[in-house]
């Protein structure tokens, strides 16, 4: 299909997909985010659109019906993981957006090129190293060297001067005395 009868299709059906889509979110955020992820997984398999419009439009409520499903299941896993964090008593409690976690953010935010994006892929979305590389379309090995370099970056950024942490298979610095240099 071409791009001008796709968008004609969108076009044609967007109101009555957000529609769609806010009777069964009932948020008119979720709703717009999904109606985006139905125009985008058009656009990515356009060429699977049937060319009829009555065929077209069922085949994106089909898409629309996907992206709400997946959205519920999203809401479920996220709904389970809050309530094992409840209960258990080991886990770390979120940070409140003060101080601390604004500073935290701010040093993230502050790293060079991907550096950043590896550390919330990590840690704030659950990647493994593998995974962070995987979807910044970087060699494993590559991840890991930036992100011992972010670590480094973030721990002398977020560390009070004279209470930095050795790294392992480095002596720790003590005050006075001059770094050495570790090839």
């Amino acid at each position: 299909m071409r791009d001008a009868d796709v968008e004609a299709v969108l076009e044609s059906n967007a109101a009555d997909l957000h529609r769609y889509l806010l009777r069964r979110l009932a948020d008119a955020e979720d709703a717009a985010e999904a109606l985006n992820d139905v125009f985008l997984t058009a656009w990515r398999r356009r060429d699977r659109i049937p060319p009829d419009p009555q065929e077209a439009r069922l085949w994106l409520y089909g898409v629309a019906a996907n992206v709400h499903r997946n959205q519920q299941r999203a809401g479920l896993r996220r709904a389970a993981l809050v309530r094992r964090l409840r209960a258990d008593p080991t886990a770390h409690r979120p940070v409140e957006p003060d101080a601390v976690g604004g500073a935290v953010r701010d040093a993230i935010d502050a790293l060079p090129g991907e550096l950043g994006e590896l550390v919330r892929l990590r840690h704030w979305e659950g990647f493994s190293l593998a995974e962070a590389a995987q979807v910044l379309g970087i060699p494993a090995s590559t991840a890991r060297t930036r992100y011992a370099a972010a670590r480094r970056r973030l721990r002398a950024t977020l560390s009070p001067v004279g209470d930095e942490e050795p790294e392992p298979g480095r002596p720790a610095r003590r005050p006075g005395v001059p770094a050495v240099a570790h090839d």
